[in-house]
């Protein structure tokens, strides 16, 4: 199992980069940004395909998904300083705290 959660690290970090990536990208009208996001997202969808075959779907999602989003706004507020108010910041919290229970408690993910 401990392979399938490296798998899904990469497909978190893929993700990142390439969702970083496309915000320079100025609609796909420069190349190198462009470049990486479609790669990044590529192998994100890879290396996300592999937990999906032993782990539920919606618990692989819901980890990807919310692990992503904390991710790139925590990118956005230190490398672009865009600001985070404090629903915000609340609702990140909330997403980080999903993942945890689920990570934690849940019956559906094998530990």
């Amino acid at each position: 199992m401990t392979k399938h959660y490296i798998l899904l690290l990469l497909a978190i970090i893929a993700e990142v980069i390439a969702t970083t990536a496309l915000a320079k990208s100025s609609s796909f009208t420069k190349l190198t940004p462009s470049l990486v996001a479609i790669f990044g997202y590529a192998a994100a969808f890879l290396f996300l395909s592999f937990p999906m075959r032993v782990m539920p779907t919606g618990i692989v999602y819901a980890i990807w998904s919310g692990m992503g989003i904390v991710l790139i706004s925590g990118i956005a507020w230190i490398w672009y300083r865009e600001t985070l108010d404090l629903p915000a910041i609340l609702g990140l919290a909330f997403i980080l705290t999903g993942v945890v229970i689920i990570n934690v408690f849940s019956k559906s993910v094998a530990h």
